[in-house]
């Protein structure tokens, strides 16, 4: 299946599932008017305490654990509800959709492809439940064995969803779908599970105490929401000191303007695309950044800071200058290693020091190529040798390049910044 297909299938299917929840609750009305009031404005609060970070797999964790104890609420306060998947789409679907007006307006609304994931995995939650539910299948479970049951079903959401997210960003970027799936699942085992323990507890509590028990139990994932939206702000900060230090080498003269930003957007590419976990590309993308920092201690420049043809011990002594840099700025100490390690003999560094090696050569030789110049510059590291650069990052960025058809982004900018990356995620 062919890729925009892909993305275009999925959104249908979000599509259909939304016209038609929305016409069937038109049709029949809404069935425990309170319940779906309490419901939605759960799910709205958390929508507009959203937040746009990218260090965690969910944006809304309020709002996703909601919609899913809505979507698995069999009762009320000891009452059987018969509120039906239709009616829990629909009032889901209306408050992400008022909960993303004020995103909106400020120009950071929710995506479609978010949309898309959240109406098709708390319709799958509630098909799985509610109509067993209303038919007294569930009758005979109690105590933990029902307990169990919810979870079970929000883990199987949570998957489905991983698997929805994984889709969506492969039909966006083209990256490999495998690692993008793990990647994923590697993120379940943080909000994610939070996410399905709160809703769980929250569709527990109001089956036993009613309503009242939606404020109670919400309170700790909201407060956790916030933090995470501080913890973001804080990163994002962090960033922005890593590439405030980079681009002290171009405001020195050392190398040219936007080498370091480009060198680490598609050593973010190439590391994706070889597998490795988001903390790994984080370390990656930092050091890609830095890998030109020990520089600063020469006394003369290195022409057009192109390092790559300098002689191994040169090579070595400036990655060892800018390890040293790097210790001394309390940046992590896994960014310090790759930065000192990029010019270790081929077959004994890291993965990563071996991307932001041949990534960093092939964004020399590129330069200065001329036309033609992205295939001529794969072509010099293909010759090159194992023993210069590692093939399999070789062949990596080849495949990287040619879904980017052979092409560096605009001057000064970055990969991450030519094409979205899919780093917003949702369990729900």
């Amino acid at each position: 299946m062919s890729r925009p297909l892909l993305l275009l299938l999925i959104r249908g299917s979000a599509v259909l599932v939304a016209l038609l929840s929305l016409t069937v609750t038109l049709w029949t009305g809404l069935e425990e008017r309170g319940a779906a009031l309490a419901f939605g404005a759960l799910v709205l609060v958390g929508e507009l305490t959203r937040w746009t970070g990218s260090e965690s797999r969910e944006a809304a964790p309020l709002g996703a654990a909601g919609a899913l104890s809505y979507a698995l609420l069999g009762a009320d306060a000891g009452r059987p509800s018969h509120h039906g998947a239709c009616q829990v789409v629909a009032v889901v679907l209306a408050a992400c959709l008022l909960g993303g007006v004020p995103h909106i307006a400020r120009g950071r609304g929710p995506t479609l492809d978010h949309l898309a994931r959240r109406i098709l995995t708390v319709a799958f939650a509630a098909v799985c439940f509610q109509p067993l539910y209303g038919e007294g299948v569930f009758e005979d479970w109690v105590g933990p064995a029902y307990a169990l049951l919810l979870l079970a079903l929000l883990v199987l959401t949570a998957l489905c969803g991983a698997v929805l997210a994984a889709a969506q960003a492969h039909g966006r970027t083209r990256w490999p779908f495998g690692p993008l799936l793990r990647e994923e699942l590697r993120g379940l085992r943080g909000i994610g599970s939070a996410v399905c323990a709160t809703g769980a507890v929250m569709a527990l509590a109001v089956a036993v105490a009613g309503l009242w028990a939606l404020p109670v139990f919400s309170l700790p994932l909201l407060l956790t929401q916030l933090s995470l939206g501080r913890y973001a702000a804080v990163r994002g900060t962090y960033r922005q000191t890593i590439a405030s230090l980079a681009r002290a080498t171009e405001v020195a003269g050392y190398t040219p303007a936007g080498h370091a930003r480009r060198v680490a957007a598609l050593s973010r590419a190439v590391g994706r695309d070889l597998g490795l976990a988001e903390p790994e590309l984080t370390v990656l993308e930092h050091a890609a950044l830095m890998h030109d920092i020990g520089q600063l201690s020469l006394v003369d420049p290195v022409p057009a800071g192109a390092t790559a043809g300098l002689p191994a011990e040169e090579q070595r002594r400036i990655a060892l200058l800018g390890g040293a840099v790097v210790r001394q700025t309390g940046v992590d100490a896994r960014v310090a290693v790759v930065v000192e390690r990029q010019a270790d003999p081929c077959r004994e560094q890291p993965l990563s020091a071996r991307i932001v090696r041949a990534v960093n050569a092939y964004e020399e030789k590129v330069r200065d190529a001329g036309p033609g110049g992205p295939l001529k510059a794969l072509e010099a590291l293909r010759l090159a040798g194992a023993g210069a650069y590692a093939p399999e990052v070789v062949e990596s960025l080849g495949r990287v390049l040619s879904r980017d058809s052979l092409s560096l982004p605009a001057w000064g900018l970055s990969l991450g910044s030519a094409r979205q990356d899919p780093n917003e995620r949702s369990l729900g």
